[in-house]
């Protein structure tokens, strides 16, 4: 009878215990597969930011069905080391015109002008696909401000279009720098400067004006003026007033730069695309940043309009 106890409570402890084991490991993969849930919940919605600051979630990318207007952006001064430089821009031209459903391009504007070979580069590229790609016209809206380099670049549309208050012209070049002689004499400072050349200080900030040096500045100036007024009348040819201040560096309203032939008419890019090109859907081949500069910028920003709203909450606290 004593051996039939101790079996039975042997067998109940291990069936008790095999229960546990059961019930542990069942808590354990529980456990488990909750970790993997919240884990993949928490890398879909950092993917989720990450495509948000990226951008991807609010542009639409190139191509699609169906005809489209292609638009390029030209924002700010045109350099060579930033998003308007001429190799970005004519990347983004070059993919509008390439594109098989584009049936016209829109270059938006809205600079103060920039590098001479840059936008001289631009101005190239633009009448060579033109040249390439006869049916698709190419069209330049201008926004805030279209002026120096910036309307070298837009003298190659077929035409302008501008807001009434946009401002337009510059059409002119300019060499500025400072003299700080007087300075130095001031200060005690003496200038101690060698050359191989009579010609390699060319005017060197910290050395008296040189008046052969001044007169050759003021010829280059004149002879890249000249190179830019033969572009503004290549451009526009006869649509231009015969008024000599159009080429004198002064800028104009937008209303004005339609009188005097600088540009065709009114109209944003929406209007151009959906009355001019009559294809309403507007397809974006401007090059963007970087991703990991895009990235920055917009958590910078993100970061910086929470850490302002804070302080804003904190003191109307």
């Amino acid at each position: 009878m004593a051996d039939t106890e101790n079996t039975n409570k042997e067998k109940w402890e291990h069936e008790t215990l095999r229960e546990l084991v059961f019930a542990s490991l069942k808590e354990q993969r529980k456990a488990r597969n909750w970790g993997i849930f919240f884990r993949l919940l928490t890398f879909s919605y950092l993917f989720a930011l990450l495509f948000w600051g990226l951008g991807w979630l609010d542009t639409e990318v190139a191509g699609g069905s169906g005809k489209h207007t292609a638009l390029v952006d030209l924002r700010g001064e045109i350099t060579p080391d930033s998003l308007n430089s001429a190799e970005n821009v004519n990347e983004g031209l070059k993919k509008a015109f390439e594109d098989r459903n584009t049936a016209g391009v829109v270059l938006r504007i809205n600079s103060p002008g920039g590098s001479p070979v840059q936008a001289g580069s631009i101005n190239d590229e633009i009448r060579r696909l033109r040249a390439l790609y006869r049916d698709i016209p190419l069209y330049v809206v201008v926004e805030d401000i279209c002026a120096s380099g910036g309307y070298y670049v837009a003298a190659a549309a077929d035409k302008i279009f501008v807001d009434k208050a946009s401002i337009v012209g510059s059409i002119g070049v300019l060499m500025d720098g400072f003299g700080f002689t007087g300075t130095l004499e001031k200060l005690g400072v003496e200038r101690r400067l060698l050359t191989a050349g009579e010609n390699k200080g060319f005017l060197d900030p910290f050395s008296p004006s040189d008046p052969v040096q001044r007169e050759h500045a003021k010829k280059m100036l004149a002879e890249i003026h000249q190179q830019f007024i033969q572009v503004v009348k290549s451009g526009r040819k006869d649509r231009l007033q015969d008024n000599p201040e159009i080429f004198s560096g002064m800028v104009w309203t937008g209303a004005k730069s339609i009188e005097l032939g600088l540009a065709d008419g009114l109209g944003n890019a929406d209007y151009v695309a959906r009355e001019v090109i009559q294809a309403e859907r507007i397809v974006d081949f401007t090059v963007q940043e970087g991703l990991a500069e895009r990235f920055a910028k917009r958590v910078g920003r993100v970061a910086t309009e929470f850490l302002s709203e804070s302080r804003f909450t904190w003191f109307m606290r």
